[in-house]
């Protein structure tokens, strides 16, 4: 009797342990399916290194050093973007200078629509210019989520073979205007970007 016990108590106890191993592979399984997916929506609703470096290159027209640099630069720093803007600015300095633009919104998930933005600037010579600018933004919930100021972040300027770009944020949201040639000279200090939905010529 005290035999048949024994074995019974070690079938038991077998058959617990199976049942663990058992329960502790299906759990790391359903996480790594989890994990798997949740990845894969990641880069289902952001741009990939290669991607932006495309539309940005198709954008100003060529792919120069400088361009493919800053780009790798912010995806080293900020990781992928789930929306960017393609557009032109004219800016003007004395001393203190002024930023008008506009642009078109595209966010991964498809939606977009025509922003303006506006606001001041360090300048560091008289004049006026006209140039592009490509803006990575991250973690955008929603197209008007963008119709805010966003204040520069002090100390982020970088700058590369004739390509400059400076972070600014918001929040969550985060912002990387990319700005080639003579932009770049009211753009090193930008104040910050006043995004709105019409066009303005108050740049506060």
């Amino acid at each position: 009797m005290m035999h048949c016990q024994r074995l019974l108590g070690g079938l038991m106890l077998a058959a617990i342990l199976t049942l663990g191993t058992a329960a502790g592979a299906f759990a790391q399984e359903s996480q790594d399916t989890q994990d798997t997916q949740a990845s894969q929506e990641s880069q289902d609703s952001t741009f990939s290194e290669n991607e932006i470096l495309q539309k940005a290159s198709g954008f100003f027209g060529e792919t120069s050093e400088g361009l493919a640099k800053a780009i790798e630069k912010v995806f080293s720093d900020q990781g992928r973007p789930n929306a960017y803007i393609a557009g032109e600015e004219v800016s003007g300095a004395i001393g203190v200078g002024v930023r008008y633009g506009d642009g078109m919104l595209r966010m991964k998930t498809g939606a977009g629509r025509k922003v303006y933005w506006q606001g001041p600037s360090i300048g560091f010579d008289l004049g006026a210019d006209a140039s592009k600018i490509f803006i990575l933004i991250y973690h955008l919930p929603s197209v008007d989520a963008v119709f805010q100021r966003f204040p520069a972040v002090d100390g982020s300027f970088y700058f590369v073979a004739g390509v400059g770009v400076n972070y600014q944020k918001s929040g969550n949201i985060v912002q990387a205007p990319i700005r080639t040639g003579v932009g770049l000279r009211a753009g090193v200090n930008v104040g910050y970007m006043h995004y709105t939905r019409e066009k303005s010529w108050i740049p506060l």
